[in-house]
């Protein structure tokens, strides 16, 4: 008699994943209308939107055009005011978030493409065409009145259709405000990196004692005040501890592959990431760094004026980060300050910049002694 397997098997392991549509985490389809409304509506989204996001768009061509050169597998063209790049071979869903991490938004043709959230027009001219797309109706945030009532068809697919806002096709504004509403800021979580070997110092220095308490316990409970949850990155397993442990899951990186690991862990949330071996650091700066952050970029960082650099362990680290980290990592880096210097961030400049130092070695500890006393 053969083995009984009782227990379903995993092929493969069960990691978070990214929230989003096909193209963008903030997705918005707009369909039942004939395409020249949707590219109208898009534009003036784009034009009314365009000083504060960054948007794309998703649109299909109607008729083919001919190839500009034929036989190239791709190709690339600066255009001067915009860059140009030419596929001959399908994309797929991978590779279209890849392209949008840029953008803060991103509008699609409905008609054409799938989205995650969707803007359905109500227009005589696409009736009959929106009634065959059904499928594609699976998180709708507004109906569009253009010359019809709410048709039977949708009442039945959508049973929480009267809770949906109706907006008249002349009421773009209050359209727009309702896209803002939706636009997602991603919460906040801490990340304590304390997995190094410190072999600078001789000693675990996340565990000396600068404030009464071992340093990563007493950077932990600073992080604690700004974020939602608060994690101790290791190496390897932790002894009494105050906070859950993170433990590095890309191992051989330094900081690099606790940032990773913490994205990893929960890559829909932005991570406020710290090194515990900044004694220095305190609430009042932690307070600035989060108050000046912005969700639409990359990473809100200090600029560090003795480096002439942006200071990746004192960073807030948006989710549109970790795809960017991972390139990096693909092309052979794995330097999280060459990755800010790379990307569109943000640098806070400050007067002083005590807070920033890292005690590495015992002479530095020594000096810090100093200086806190």
């Amino acid at each position: 008699m053969g083995k009984v397997i009782t227990k379903a098997h995993k092929k493969h392991a069960d990691i978070s994943k990214p929230l989003g549509g096909r193209f963008h985490r903030n997705e918005f389809g707009l369909l039942g209308a004939p395409c020249g409304k949707i590219l109208t509506l898009a534009r003036f989204i784009n034009q009314s939107l365009k000083s504060t996001y960054n948007i794309g768009f998703v649109d299909a061509e109607h008729q083919a055009k001919q190839e500009e050169m034929p036989g190239m597998f791709s190709h690339y063209v600066d255009k001067i005011d915009f860059h140009q790049l030419n596929f001959h071979t399908e994309k797929d869903t991978y590779q279209h978030r890849t392209w949008f991490n840029e953008c803060h938004l991103v509008l699609v043709n409905g008609n054409h493409f799938e989205s995650d959230q969707q803007i359905v027009f109500l227009n005589s001219k696409k009736k009959v065409s929106l009634e065959k797309k059904l499928d594609r109706l699976t998180n709708v945030i507004a109906f569009v009145q253009d010359d019809e009532e709410i048709y039977d068809f949708l009442k039945e697919k959508l049973p929480n259709w009267e809770s949906i806002p109706v907006f008249q096709i002349s009421e773009e504004e209050n359209l727009i405000n309702l896209i803002q509403e939706k636009i997602e800021r991603p919460p906040l979580k801490g990340l304590v990196l304390a997995g190094g070997k410190s072999q600078r110092m001789g000693k675990d220095k996340g565990a000396i004692d600068y404030h009464g308490q071992p340093q990563r316990e007493y950077m932990a409970n600073l992080l604690r005040k700004f974020c939602e949850e608060t994690f101790i990155s290791t190496a390897s397993k932790m002894e009494d501890s105050n906070f859950p442990e993170l433990e590095d899951s890309f191992v051989g990186l330094g900081p690099f592959g606790g940032i990773l690991s913490a994205m990893k862990k929960d890559p829909n949330a932005a991570w406020l990431v710290v090194a515990c071996d900044q004694p220095l650091l305190d609430e009042v700066h932690l307070q600035k760094l989060v108050a000046e952050r912005d969700p639409r970029l990359a990473a809100t960082c200090f600029h560090n004026p003795e480096t002439a650099f942006p200071e990746p362990l004192i960073t807030i680290w948006e989710p549109r980060a970790y795809p960017v980290l991972l390139q990096f990592l693909a092309q052979g880096y794995s330097c999280p300050r060459k990755v800010l210097i790379n990307s569109n961030v943000k640098e806070i400049h400050m007067d002083e910049n005590d807070f920033m130092l890292n005690v590495n070695t015992p002479e530095e500890y020594k000096g810090v002694l100093k200086k806190l006393s």
